[in-house]
């Protein structure tokens, strides 16, 4: 809370500043000095994310707005070394407004905890932010309305190692149409972050013979974290 109520202040003296310039540029005076007043550094991550928040939380970019109940942004530590990322909203995430709740969600906490890490230690978050109806997968101008969205939270969180979950999330950020079968397995990158691609929970829960090769992923995720000078 002290944290948040700084970066407040901080941001409230920006604007301040800036309100000040503009008074004088009224004036006619303009030959100021320039005052750099909107560093990155000045503002943590975490009021980063929630000002960002606020600004999309009632979007209405593609027609996925017209049935959604909330923007489903995502949830964790604003600086995660690890954030995992998969397609898009269901049901009870509609509802709840938060990403991997439910029976997908409680498998992906154990696959979380199972690297030795805790749910609350990394970031998770979705290509898209509202539930497409009937779960349906998204359409390509969905896409591309809402992508954008999950690059600047990567942007701000700036993890060490994405693991995406499930085909949909990894050939959206990788730009490719390879399968999950020839994407799981390796390590492959995301604009220099190195990126992990494996199933879905979803898909887990209804191919229990996948979890051998996902638990495989999951120790590649903990061994390059690990190999990484943090």
């Amino acid at each position: 809370m002290e944290e948040a109520n700084a970066d407040r202040e901080i941001l409230d003296t920006i604007e301040e500043a800036r309100e000040f310039l503009r008074q004088q540029a009224g004036l006619g005076l303009t030959d100021l000095p320039k005052v750099e007043v909107s560093s990155p550094s000045l503002v943590s991550r975490a009021s980063q994310l929630g000002a960002f928040h606020d600004s999309i939380r009632d979007c209405q970019a593609c027609r996925l707005c017209k049935g959604r109940r909330t923007v489903v942004f995502g949830s964790g530590s604003p600086d995660a070394d690890v954030m995992f990322i998969g397609e898009a909203p269901g049901r009870e995430e509609d509802r709840q407004g938060l990403p991997f709740v439910g029976a997908a969600g409680e498998l992906l906490t154990r696959m979380i905890e199972s690297t030795g890490l805790r749910r609350e230690e990394v970031y998770i978050a979705n290509v898209i932010k509202c539930r497409p109806p009937g779960n349906r997968d998204p359409e390509p101008d969905e896409v591309a309305s809402c992508e954008p969205y999950l690059v600047q939270q990567i942007e701000i969180v700036k993890p060490l190692v994405i693991c995406t979950l499930g085909r949909f999330a990894a050939q959206a950020l990788l730009k490719t149409t390879e399968s999950m079968g020839k994407l799981r397995g390796q390590v492959l990158a995301y604009e220099g972050i190195k990126l992990i691609p494996t199933y879905h929970p979803a898909a887990l829960l209804r191919n229990p013979q996948w979890k051998r090769p996902a638990w495989e992923d999951l120790k590649l995720v903990r061994r390059e974290y690990d190999g990484l000078e943090l």
